[in-house]
């Protein structure tokens, strides 16, 4: 059923396309066809998932499995730290709440999965899965194959990851390509990150699992579209070839296994150390800001600063103005500090303190890695492949942040503007 709300957030929905055009190098140049085309994508894959007969059953499976991973980190976990972990306690708890320790209980599954993906990658399960939707990509968007293939990879692995899979093409790839997958890499999130994101919310959203996974798959088309608009290919360029031959190779499935871990541990430890440093730095500027004293009988913190700035968009997204304080900051705490953050607080509002409906919309909205922190470590990891063109990647870096935190946004419309009962609300 078609409500006022869903409207609302066709606002969202053609506010992000707006914004994107009014930046756009060439705004005589709007591709209607790949408007037309990426939301009807968006909308299809998420009818697939929760509107298809048999649905339901997907999504159980998919809470299920991120259940199971999260049992079998658990008991790795706990081995490791014992008590620490969740294991069995030597004493008397008076607070079962202060029992979770969010470095020991969220941050291992980073380990588990991204072994896991590497694995499954080797085995050639992942490779297949990520053809299939660069397949879809390439044939309804009308992306050239290397540039299908980046954006397909972007849903599972990390925005310096999937450059990778297309590396001996990187050479090849034009300007608007290079934007391309630039702001598909910020507006997706890695699957090792998924599982993490569904564990922190699952208590408070239903079917969060399969909410995140359906995010990064969908805001991948939302991507793409934007940032076409912004720098849109000129004529003769781009379409490089991709014959699916990947770099990425592992020479086992141990070396599949070791390498992923690691991998997954350098993510983990940059994770652990952005947290604590920009949670320090967000109690600094509040510490500074106390100095103005109380702003309309509250003290003026930097949580409230962006609430109010980021209100408006929260609001065109479909969320109901009276919580559209509290989805606006939550936009700003995911731009300015990291979605990792962002979600963390999500988790934390009880359930009472924000409907079903923002929470879903919200999760859409900051499933992606388009954040101050992503800018510096996309300048890096694609600086080092692309070290040629390192000053181009600087250049619209900026952009591309802007092109990916809209592209959430827009997805989080998108969700918004579809009817309640499709997500069984």
């Amino acid at each position: 059923m078609f409500r006022p709300e869903n409207a609302q957030s066709l606002v969202g929905l053609a506010a992000t396309v707006l914004v994107c055009w009014a930046l756009s190098e060439q705004k005589r140049k709007f591709p209607w066809r790949l408007t037309i085309g990426a939301v009807t994508v968006q909308v299809g894959l998420v009818l697939m998932l929760f509107g298809l007969p048999g649905a339901q059953n997907v999504i159980a499976g998919i809470n299920d499995g991120v259940d199971g991973l999260a049992s079998a980190t658990a008991q790795g976990t706990q081995f490791v730290f014992g008590y620490m972990g969740g294991g069995a306690q030597p004493y008397v708890v008076a607070n079962n709440g202060a029992l979770f320790v969010f470095a020991f209980q969220v941050l291992p599954l980073i380990l588990v999965i991204s072994a896991l993906s590497a694995l499954l990658w080797h085995w050639k399960i992942l490779k297949w899965i990520t053809r299939g939707f660069g397949f879809i990509f390439q044939k309804t968007m009308g992306l050239g194959g290397a540039s299908a293939l980046a954006v397909a990879a972007n849903i599972f692995l990390g925005m310096i990851e999937s450059p990778i899979v297309i590396r001996a093409y990187l050479d090849k790839l034009s300007r608007s390509e290079l934007f391309l997958m630039m702001v598909v890499g910020l507006a997706t999130v890695a699957g090792s990150t998924m599982v993490a994101y569904a564990t922190i919310l699952k208590a408070v959203l239903p079917n969060a699992a399969a909410h995140v996974l359906v995010a990064s798959i969908v805001s991948a088309p939302a991507g793409v579209l934007l940032a076409r608009i912004m720098i849109p290919e000129k004529d003769g360029k781009g379409g490089a070839y991709a014959d699916y031959t990947s770099m990425l190779k592992y020479d086992s499935s141990i070396d599949a296994i070791s390498k992923g871990t690691m991998d997954g541990l350098t993510v983990v430890l940059n994770i652990s150390a952005i947290l604590i440093v920009f949670v320090a730095l967000v109690a600094i500027g509040n510490g500074l800001l106390s100095n103005f004293g109380d702003v309309l009988g509250e003290p003026l913190t930097l949580e409230r600063i962006l609430g109010v700035l980021f209100q408006p968009l929260a609001w065109a997204m479909g969320v109901h103005w009276d919580e559209a304080y509290k989805a606006g900051y939550l936009l700003g705490v995911k731009l300015m500090l990291t979605e990792f953050i962002a979600f963390i607080q999500l988790g934390a509002i009880p359930e009472g303190d924000m409907t079903e409906r923002t929470r879903m919309i919200m999760t859409y909205a900051l499933c992606g890695f388009a954040n101050v922190g992503s800018v510096g470590i996309t300048v890096s990891g694609m600086g080092v492949l692309m070290p040629e063109r390192r000053n181009e990647i600087i250049g619209m870096v900026w952009k591309a942040l802007i092109a990916g935190f809209l592209a959430t946004c827009m997805t989080a419309a998108v969700v918004g503007a579809m009817p309640r009962e499709l997500f069984g609300q």
